[in-house]
């Protein structure tokens, strides 16, 4: 038999030499495509819904928001376990799936359950899944740092989540990008009550006031000389004047009771849950990048720092992004061993 093998290869030497190369182009090919990774991916199939009720107590969120949404769930298609969780302003539900359900089919069908829903929690509170990643997904993380001084945790917060986040979610295998450390700014309103009452204003016409305060209109066009001019009216809010003069009523007079008349204006910080903190210097803005579902932990890394290293000649003055967690040593070194 095998004599027979090697006679038929020899008499068809040229077939047998293609056959090899193209053998060896496609082991180079699925070497180079296979995803790489050192931590096995062990975890259910599942999907986090998260929904935010900013104020409330866990008693509060549990009756009006996770046990509603933990209800319907149950009726999803292929789910084998619902879990619910009620924290002070935040509700988590996590819906476990048969093994081997496709991540993407149970995410949809979790967004078809949840519009059925939405009419049964209270306004304002709308559900959102978590991103399309598992438990492992945490592949990278670096911490923004000034030494100098120059920039703030404020302003250090502001460039992670208005600059950084967005763009590191553009590189490909990336499911989030998500801020840990510091405070989120905020325009804080702070009414007096007893200028409430001096004013003759109910707190209704403060909050009515404080959600149009920051809003544009159109008012079509004007024909003019045979040209059209659109109209419109500029309301954006540019600074914390522009809160204060947001009018609330006219008094007997006929003279203006504005926003800033009965409440003080200011920038405060967001209530936080937990602190980030750099080598024991204190507290720190970092970020911590999530891998997709099924991607490539080593190409998303190294893509990844490819765009950091565009990005930090462009950092401000002072600010230095420093990695602090970085899983591709560990896959190279996995890989090496094989």
């Amino acid at each position: 038999m095998i004599a027979a093998i090697i006679r038929l290869s020899i008499a068809n030497r040229m077939i047998v030499l293609a056959v090899s190369l193209m053998i060896a182009l496609a082991g180079v090919w699925a070497l180079r495509s296979t995803e790489v990774d050192a931590i096995p991916d062990l975890s259910d199939v599942q999907v986090i819904v998260k929904t935010s009720y900013p104020g409330q107590s866990p008693q509060v969120i549990e009756d009006q928001v996770t046990y509603p949404v933990a209800i319907a769930m149950l009726a999803v298609p292929g789910a084998t376990d619902v879990r619910g969780f009620s924290f002070f302003g935040d509700s988590y539900v996590y819906i476990v799936f048969d093994e081997g359900t496709d991540p993407n089919w149970a995410r949809t069908r979790v967004l078809e359950y949840l519009g059925q829903i939405s009419a049964n929690l209270p306004e304002g509170v709308v559900p959102q899944i978590g991103p399309d990643a598992t438990g492992v997904g945490w592949i990278y993380q670096y911490a923004l740092i000034d030494r100098t001084g120059r920039n703030d945790l404020a302003q250090l917060r502001t460039l992670q989540d208005w600059f950084l986040k967005y763009e590191l979610q553009t590189v490909q295998g990336v499911s989030e990008v998500a801020t840990i450390g510091s405070m989120v700014k905020q325009y804080q309103v702070v009414v007096d009550p007893n200028k409430l009452r001096a004013y003759n204003v109910p707190l209704s016409a403060a909050k009515k006031a404080i959600q149009q305060a920051n809003r544009e209109t159109g008012g079509s066009v004007i024909e003019m000389g045979e040209a059209e001019y659109m109209v419109r009216s500029t309301g954006y809010v540019d600074e914390l004047a522009d809160i204060a003069a947001a009018p609330l009523m006219v008094n007997a007079r006929g003279a203006a009771i504005t926003l800033g008349n009965v409440a003080e204006i200011r920038f405060g910080p967001e209530m936080r849950r937990g602190v980030g903190e750099f080598n024991g210097e204190g507290d720190a803005v970092g970020g911590v990048v999530i891998l997709r579902w099924g991607g490539n932990a080593l190409a998303t890394i190294k893509a990844g720092e490819a765009l950091i290293e565009e990005i930090r000649p462009n950092l401000p003055e002072g600010v230095e992004l420093v990695t602090t967690y970085n899983r591709s040593g560990v896959i190279e070194r996995a890989v090496e061993n094989l």
